[in-house]
């Protein structure tokens, strides 16, 4: 696990009670916690200050978050920034994503979630590589700004569907995610389609990776990343 103390987070919200909400549960886990009600506070604040993370909403007044997040990657880009947001259609998703964002939680959310996937970007970010962009599950290493794969001596480039696909299982790395789950964070659907898609993407994957990409099937309950 890795260890809060001393880690500085930037949570950009405007709504005062999930605010408070934040700053209660991640200051129980013993980071520091600094708060902007709007997006031309949130720049200002980054500016000044060193921030490990930044948990940003993108329904802000005055700067709203996609503007945030573009100016921010302008002047920081190696800092990470976890969009927390209740606009959870595919497209903002997405748009999150081409802006540099490096990761996406959907209002509602799980406090226990949203805590997991902030320290994940620190571990990241203060990991041995030195590069943020780069997350890791097992031997598995994927590259997110150039959308890229590494699997020993395998490297290969991804399409956005097979890297929002692998992304996703790496984030969950050790947990069997059901087709249906998949079916609704990565592509957006709500419903099942009558589809194969999940499995033309695994396969595309699996392809690609090697002989020794770790995804595994886990019969009648979906997939899961091996995390070693």
């Amino acid at each position: 696990m890795v260890g809060a103390a001393g880690m500085r987070i930037l949570v950009v919200e405007d709504e005062p009670r999930i605010l408070a909400f934040l700053v209660k549960g991640l200051e129980a886990e013993g980071f520091e916690v600094d708060c902007a009600g709007d997006g031309s506070e949130a720049l200002l604040r980054a500016g000044e200050a060193p921030y490990d993370v930044v948990v940003l909403d993108l329904l802000l007044p005055r700067v709203d978050g996609l503007t945030v997040l573009r100016e921010l990657r302008r002047g920081r880009p190696e800092l990470p920034v976890v969009i927390l947001s209740a606009r959870s259609d595919l497209p903002t998703k997405l748009r999150g994503f081409e802006l540099g964002a490096n990761d996406y939680v959907a209002k509602p959310f799980a406090l226990d979630e949203l805590i997991a996937r902030v320290r994940v970007q620190v571990r990241h970010a203060n990991g041995g590589n030195g590069d943020g962009n780069v997350v890791h599950a097992g031997r598995l290493e994927l590259d997110l700004a150039r959308r890229r794969a590494r699997m020993g001596a395998v490297t290969t480039d991804l399409s956005d569907r097979e890297f929002r696909l692998l992304h996703y299982l790496v984030l969950h790395a050790g947990e069997v995610i059901s087709r249906e789950r998949l079916l609704a964070e990565v592509w957006g659907y709500h419903f099942d389609p009558g589809s194969n898609v999940v499995e033309v993407c695994m396969r595309r994957l699996r392809k690609k990776l090697g002989a020794e990409a770790p995804i595994e099937t886990v019969r009648h309950a979906g997939y899961r990343l091996a995390a070693a």
